[in-house]
């Protein structure tokens, strides 16, 4: 089937039911990178243990991520900015302490790794090769030797902001209400230090969450492939978190990736109108939930719950996602795009892809689309492990 024409693939599967009946080979065949998953600042920090059953209170634990045919996981680092100087660096740290001890009590499920060769070594060995990216620059806490640091822990990106701007660069979020740090857009001089720090460490630049002229000036800044760890395409849905046109291709020019968010604001611009539509609804029972202190989120899958079939009108549909794979492919190439779902980091996903255990339908769908199976498995991790071995350590990194 290697080296049938698109339209001849497309008929077996319809005919013959071969998607169906393959797609699971091909997705355990493949290596599955995702390049975010929020589960340790939001599930373990909490309290909870991924080695346990978490359906219904999380999208993501170790059965289900075997299940799900993961590979490959780049766990989120993640604190807001109330955390501050003083206490971000901290958090982080101890997030990546979390995982360490998740990892040494899992050691026949989970690997660390810190380099392309020991990620391929773990997968080989059927372990979930497992490292981190830190998600938000002010964890740094305007300190180059912080960074080192972290690359020196494991950390293989830097999120240059999250929704908060730093002292040196201006998130997408502030851009977007016209400010950005001391009234300034873009990398001042330290932020554009941190890039060529991170270009000659070996730690991937990460372009989501920053404003457009941060985008730009660390496009132009940066020496190696970037990567956008958890964002879509500003064609389907014009969030301030997506990427324009422009920006996918000076990615691919960068030689970087763009792996897809799978939260339903991002990937529907209608999302937004349908669930406010349906809160409005069910406000009565909402505010009830409210008094007695459940969370939006809880509130939201709750009501889910109750009323699935108008849940099923709210979501968007799976091929929606597949639609932001087909955009960015034909407009900068099948090399320059991949998958970071941001599980445990969203409240909405699209139908079919409610945890972890659901990446196989991905798979499918893609075939049912019609990519031939080499052009899958670059979606699935292929271009990941690329743009990672390009960012290899330079001779002038510190020890």
């Amino acid at each position: 089937m290697k080296s049938f024409p698109t339209l001849l693939l497309l008929g077996a599967c319809s005919f013959l039911g071969a998607c169906s009946t393959n797609y699971q080979a091909l997705h355990q065949k493949a290596i599955l990178v995702d390049t975010h998953n929020d589960v340790l600042s939001q599930v373990v920090m909490e309290g909870h243990q991924i080695e346990h059953d978490l359906t219904g209170k999380a999208h993501t634990d170790l059965t289900r991520m075997k299940a799900g045919g993961v590979d490959v996981q780049l766990f989120a680092i993640f604190c807001d900015e109330t955390y501050g100087q003083g206490r971000a660096f901290k958090f982080a740290n101890d997030q990546i302490d979390s995982l360490e001890a998740i990892v040494k009590r899992n050691p026949d499920k989970l690997q660390l790794v810190s380099s392309p060769a020991q990620m391929l070594a773990a997968v080989q060995q059927g372990k979930i090769a497992s490292l981190t990216g830190v998600e938000g620059g002010h964890m740094i806490e305007d300190k180059l030797d912080n960074l080192d640091h972290f690359y020196r822990r494991g950390v293989r990106y830097l999120t240059l902001t999250w929704n908060n701007s730093t002292s040196w660069a201006s998130s997408a979020a502030d851009e977007t209400k016209g400010s950005g740090y001391n009234g300034k857009k873009g990398l001042n001089d330290f932020g554009k230090q941190v890039v060529r720090r991170m270009n000659n460490l070996g730690m991937l630049v990460d372009l989501s969450h920053v404003g457009e002229q941060t985008f730009w000036d660390a496009i132009q800044t940066s020496t190696k492939p970037v990567v956008v760890s958890h964002s879509c395409a500003a064609k389907f849905s014009n969030h301030s978190r997506n990427l324009s046109d422009a920006q996918i291709m000076a990615v691919a020019k960068n030689g970087g990736v763009v792996h897809l968010n799978f939260f339903a604001e991002f990937l529907d611009g209608d999302f937004t109108m349908r669930m406010k539509q349906f809160m409005a609804t069910h406000e009565a029972e909402a505010r009830q939930m409210r008094e007695k202190g459940l969370s939006t989120g809880a509130i939201r899958d709750a009501l889910y719950k109750k009323y699935p079939q108008e849940a099923a009108t709210i979501k968007p549909p799976i091929s929606l996602l597949i639609d932001h794979i087909d955009h960015i492919v034909k407009l900068a190439g099948i090399d320059h795009v991949g998958l970071g779902s941001d599980y445990d980091g969203i409240t909405s996903t699209p139908t079919g892809l409610e945890d972890v255990s659901t990446y196989p339908l991905i798979t499918k769908a893609l075939l049912e689309r019609g990519y031939k199976k080499k052009d899958i498995e670059k979606i699935l991790g292929g271009n990941f492990i690329r743009i990672w071995e390009a960012n290899a350590p330079s001779k002038v990194a510190a020890k």
